[in-house]
């Protein structure tokens, strides 16, 4: 069905141009109103019942959602022309700008898996006694309430509104609805007799369950990241206004909430550990949360911890985490869409304005509302983390045609891994071509992307496809067209090469037994190392399994075809059995152990047992079964007991 999509210029502030949108795009526009939220909003009811209207104004989507309740039909869609596009200095330059926007918000949205957390409001405080039991007074009627006080009070409440323990909280994890927390030294009010309460006997290791935490101490957080942790609030209790927000807060974590999954785990792609030895460690050093932990040979994520910044999925070399909200391919989809039909409209030289769904776009909003908004040529990009914006998403923002990148960040935005990936694309060919907006003014992000003046000019755009690494590799080879050498990369980066010493290398093929991508490989036919560049991830484990220590790690980035081929790095001439004649195991390997244990160990004291060595398994065990001492040897079967036999015995007796 073909999409209606529904102009309104603010009262004349903005300018639409609607034959640029519907030449760029697959909609029929309507005439441009003025004031369609309230004297036109008739015309919108009846764009509505056609059941195919998207409305171009955000501002007031909830009017539109009323309308179109009380009319009795679906929700319209809803696309804002007029913070992103419409108020602007460029604002008359900006219709190739507002088809290509028209054209992302026609995308199909992947749906986010989540899962239903339920908090029954089993709330733990901490804090001195006057601020806790006083907030836990104040929550006593829409939570169920228990307070834990590091000293006692001089008296204890008489009331049993809320509980009372005292002791030390020895550790805590979990999140909403599911916080589990140890306590040393715990005593519990014993309620019993006149006179005041008072405290049981102390006890260590006591362990227990809640919902939520409210931290009131002013000792550090509990969590890393605590902000980041759901269902964790905390709040100086020196500051009235955050103590009265958490309070508030608190009281609305009760019920059913729905859980969005940020990441996709594929645990047999997972380079993390093989043979109890580890490997790559990318995402558990990145995680703030917490969120991911080892599993063994691979890693596990808590869905219910993960705050969904996303650079686990930026920095995993294997793609065996993938963010979800949005799925890279989804992401590839709208970078491509943007760029491809702003240069249908008849735009030349885009830059992509990544920024967070929350805070850049309250941000744009600003600086269009009173400043200069933004530049015609600048499209901005939502996504709920600007940290999972890797190196791969920007060198595809480059091939699909945008000539700069700007990442606009957010206070809660976490710079290492941001910085990683773009020296890491850079290096592959983006320098020059990619900028980090850390700013919190909306007056200086316009004037900042209005003063950018890129010196580079857009490459042929490409189509970027596949995985991550696959359309890296793409755009690598489309920004050097003449080179087909080697790029250096940084330490950690996750291309990159093996060498293998070949005086020390015994060709045990340990590494190759354990390579979790099969980078390193073997010959079953001869002694053979094989290796395909493409494939290796640089996590570090044929490395920590060498027994001989031969083999070593190089960062880089080979641009030719060769990556795709196996490449022998070491090979020996086979040990020929003395026997038949067949080859096995590698000629200097057993020569040496030969030469070393022959005569010099008590089991090789004897020729014949030193034969044994040089010969292949086949021979070797017919050669022990025709031995003097045959190993295989089991001496007369014993005769089998019959019933008779044990009856004879009991006449015997």
């Amino acid at each position: 069905m073909t999409k209606s999509l529904i102009l309104c210029d603010c009262l004349g502030s903005q300018k639409l141009d609607r034959d640029t949108i519907e030449s760029g795009t697959d909609v029929r526009c309507s005439r441009i109103h003025s004031a369609l939220c309230t004297a036109q909003a008739e015309v919108a009811a009846k764009a509505m019942t056609n059941g195919d209207a998207i409305i171009a104004c955000h501002q007031e989507h909830a009017r539109f959602l009323e309308i179109a309740e009380e009319i009795g039909v679906e929700a319209p869609g809803f696309i804002d022309l007029r913070d992103r596009a419409g108020w602007s200095d460029e604002g008359a330059l900006a219709g190739p700008k507002q088809a290509a926007l028209v054209a992302e918000a026609l995308l199909p949205v992947p749906k986010i898996r989540a899962l239903d957390i339920q908090s029954e409001g089993l709330c733990l405080i901490l804090g001195e006694a006057d601020i806790a039991m006083a907030a836990a007074d104040r929550l006593a009627e829409p939570l169920s309430v228990t307070v834990l006080l590091a000293d006692l009070p001089e008296s204890l409440p008489f009331h049993r509104k809320f509980d009372v323990i005292a002791g030390q909280l020895a550790s805590a994890s979990g999140a909403l609805g599911g916080f589990s927390v140890k306590i040393d030294l715990l005593r519990q009010i014993e309620p019993g007799g006149r006179g005041g309460f008072s405290m049981g006997s102390p006890r260590n290791g006591a362990e227990s369950s809640c919902d939520i935490i409210l931290d009131f101490r002013r000792a550090a957080p509990l969590f890393g990241a605590h902000e980041k942790r759901e269902g964790y609030l905390r709040a100086d209790p020196g500051n009235p206004s955050a103590v009265a927000e958490a309070l508030l807060l608190a009281s609305q974590m009760v019920g059913t909430f729905e859980k969005p999954l940020y990441v996709r785990l594929e645990e047999s792609l997972c380079a993390h550990s093989r043979a109890e030895k580890i490997g790559c460690t990318k995402c558990l050093d990145a995680c703030p949360t917490g969120a991911i932990t080892s599993a063994g040979e691979h890693v596990t994520i808590d869905s219910l911890v993960c705050a969904g910044c996303g650079q686990c999925s930026a920095l995993c070399p294997s793609g065996a985490v993938t963010s979800e909200n949005p799925p890279p391919a989804s992401l590839f989809q709208r970078i491509d869409t943007l760029a491809s039909t702003y240069r249908a409209a008849g735009g030349k030289n885009p830059r992509l304005l990544v920024h967070t769904s929350a805070h850049g776009t309250e941000m744009i909003a600003l600086a269009a509302r009173f400043g200069r908004g933004i530049p015609a040529d600048s499209i901005p990009l939502a996504i709920d983390a600007v940290s999972s914006f890797g190196h791969a998403e920007i060198l595809a923002s480059i091939g699909a045609g945008f000539l700069e990148v700007d990442i606009l960040l957010s206070p809660t935005t976490e710079r290492g891994t941001i910085d990683a990936e773009i020296l890491l694309a850079e290096v592959l060919g983006g320098a020059g071509r990619i900028r980090v907006l850390d700013m919190q003014d909306p007056d200086e992000l316009s004037d900042s992307l209005f003063d950018s003046q890129p010196t580079e000019s857009a490459v042929d755009p490409i189509l970027p496809v596949g995985s991550r690494r696959q359309v890296t590799r793409l755009v690598a080879k489309a920004l050097h067209p003449e080179n087909q050498g080697i790029l250096p990369l940084p330490d950690g980066a996750p291309y990159g090469t093996v060498e293998v010493n070949t005086e020390t290398c015994t060709l045990c093929l340990a590494c190759a037994s354990l390579c979790p991508a099969g980078a390193l490989g073997d010959n079953p036919d001869m002694p053979q190392l094989r290796f395909q560049e493409d494939a290796c991830l640089q996590c570090g484990l044929c490395v920590k399994v060498c027994p001989e220590s031969a083999i070593a790690l190089k960062p880089q980035f080979n641009l030719s075809d060769s990556v795709f081929a196996q490449q022998v790095v070491n090979e020996e001439e086979p040990f020929e059995c003395i026997e038949c004649g067949k080859p096995f195991g590698v000629k200097s390997m057993i020569e040496r152990i030969s030469s070393q244990l022959a005569g010099k160990h008590s089991m090789f004291g004897d020729a014949n047992a030193t034969r044994l060595m040089q010969m292949c398994d086949d021979c070797r065990i017919r050669a022990q079964y025709h031995s003097e001492n045959n190993p295989f040897a089991a001496g007369t079967r014993p005769k089998t007991r019959t019933t008779d036999d044990y009856l004879s015995n009991r006449k015997d007796r």
